[in-house]
């Protein structure tokens, strides 16, 4: 009578070694299993391959972002800069600013509107744990009224630089050319391109949504929690049954109130 160890090994249980298997123990298990006749086996087989083609792919992804870093900042000291809130219509605008070293990889680093805020908050706790430095700044709603997005975004962006307190080889920002550094260079989607620039995104959306869900607890029923400061319908409900609050772009409101009221 065969003991266990000496058992073949069902289709069954094939398939869950398959599906728990590494990216490196796949090839082999592939190669050992690959001429199984089962079809359990086979389709086993085949969706542990496309894992392995998707993980790698991703691999390559990220790498290819700290390659293009590397080759935009001549390997010296890099600054990646990146911005959220400018369109929205409450809340500030911040600016995440964020230096990484070459070691160790984030995996999974990407541009913050690619990702789930669960995965979002998990890597600004990875990035929070190995980024040589972060910066952040907020511009808040009256100084954008009173100066104007372009100029808030500058200040923005330069207070964010300093706050790391770091003198850079190259300052790398999403977007198009904002003057706000010597040795300024701008990548347009820079944020999906760039892990520096990447971080940054996701330091500073992860920063920002938590301070309007804080906001929304100080100023009820405008869905702040919900909308992030956005232009939601129900947001922009709310700004026309209560008026504005100290939070609102007064400038970015007109719109929506014939009279704005502040409180």
């Amino acid at each position: 009578m065969a003991t266990d160890a000496q058992r073949p090994a069902s289709a069954r249980e094939i398939a869950a070694l398959l599906a728990e298997a590494s990216c490196d123990e796949i090839t082999a298990l592939a190669q050992r299993y690959g001429d199984d006749p089962r079809k359990q086996v086979q389709k086993a087989v085949a969706s542990a391959l496309k894992r392995t083609e998707r993980e790698q792919a991703e691999r390559e992804r990220v790498l290819n972002m700290y390659r293009y870093q590397h080759e935009l900042s001549g390997g010296g000291i890099v600054i990646g800069v990146d911005e959220v809130g400018r369109g929205a219509i409450a809340g500030p605008l911040t600016v995440g600013a964020v230096v990484l070293p070459d070691e160790p990889i984030i995996w999974g680093i990407n541009d913050s509107k690619q990702l789930t805020p669960a995965r979002r908050e998990a890597l600004a706790g990875h990035i929070a744990e190995v980024a040589i430095s972060i910066g952040i700044a907020h511009i808040e709603p009256a100084s954008i009224d009173a100066v104007g997005m372009a100029s808030a975004l500058r200040m923005a962006m330069a207070q964010a630089i300093a706050d790391c307190g770091i003198e850079p080889d190259a300052v790398l920002i999403d977007g198009n050319p904002v003057h706000v550094h010597e040795r300024e260079r701008c990548v347009v989607k820079g944020d999906a391109r760039v892990a520096c620039i990447a971080a940054a995104s996701i330091v500073a959306k992860v920063t920002r949504d938590e301070l309007m869900i804080a906001l929304d607890e100080e100023y009820p029923g405008y869905h702040l929690a919900e909308c992030k400061g956005y232009g939601s319908a129900e947001h922009i409900a709310a700004i026309r049954e209560k008026g504005l609050t100290p939070l609102h772009r007064a400038t970015f409101c007109g719109n929506f109130l014939e009279t704005p009221r502040l409180f």
